[in-house]
C-alpha cells in the first residue's frame, strides 16, 4: 500500500511539473490534486458544468454567465454575504484532455491570476482531479495575508473536489 501511495504521489507530481512546463510557468503558487472513486468520464460531467460553481462552493451563492459554455465565457461567482464577487473569463477548454483554464478579472488580491484544472483517468473507475494556480503579484491588503490567501484557496477547492466527487 505505501508503495501503491508513492508511485501514486510521483505520478502527481510529475503531471503538475509536466503542465507547468507545457504552460510555460514557474511552479503553482496554489496545488491540489486528490484522486477520486468516480470513473474521469462522471467526473468530467460534473466539473465541466461552468456556470455552476456555486453547487460545490459554501463561498459562492450564485453565478452569472455570459458568453459561449467554453473559451471566451465569463461568469461572476458572488459570495454567499452578498458584498463580494469574482469575475472570471474561460481561456482554455478541452473535451478530449478533460481540462479547462480560466483567469481571474477582478474580485481577489491577486493580479495576473490564472487556474487550471484536469480529470485524469487512472482506471478502474477512479480519477484524480489536479488543479492548480498560479498569480503575478498578491496585493498587500489589510483584509488578509498571501498565506492566507493560499490557505482560503486551498481550503475553497478541497471543499469543491469533495462535493463534485459526490455529485452523480
Amino acid at each position: 500500500m505505501k508503495i501503491k501511495n508513492l508511485l501514486l504521489s510521483t505520478l502527481v507530481l510529475l503531471l503538475i511539473a509536466n503542465l507547468a512546463s507545457a504552460q510555460s510557468m514557474s511552479e503553482p503558487k496554489v496545488q491540489f490534486s486528490k484522486v477520486v472513486n468516480k470513473s474521469a468520464d462522471e467526473m468530467w460531467k460534473t466539473v465541466r458544468k461552468l456556470d455552476q460553481v456555486h453547487k460545490y462552493s459554501s463561498a459562492i451563492a450564485k453565478v452569472d454567465w455570459s458568453g459561449n459554455m467554453g473559451v471566451g465565457g465569463e461568469r461572476v461567482c458572488h459570495t454567499t454575504d452578498g458584498k463580494g464577487f469574482f469575475k472570471e473569463k474561460i481561456v482554455a477548454y478541452d473535451e478530449s484532455s478533460r481540462s479547462f483554464s480560466y483567469s481571474l478579472l477582478e474580485g481577489a488580491p491577486v493580479k495576473g491570476m490564472t487556474n487550471f484544472m484536469q480529470v485524469v483517468d487512472l482506471g478502474y473507475g477512479k480519477c484524480i482531479l489536479v488543479w492548480w494556480s498560479n498569480y503575478d503579484e498578491f496585493m498587500k491588503n489589510p483584509q488578509m495575508t498571501e498565506e492566507q490567501f493560499q490557505t482560503f484557496m486551498l481550503g475553497s477547492i478541497e471543499e469543491m473536489t469533495d462535493k463534485m466527487a459526490k455529485d452523480s
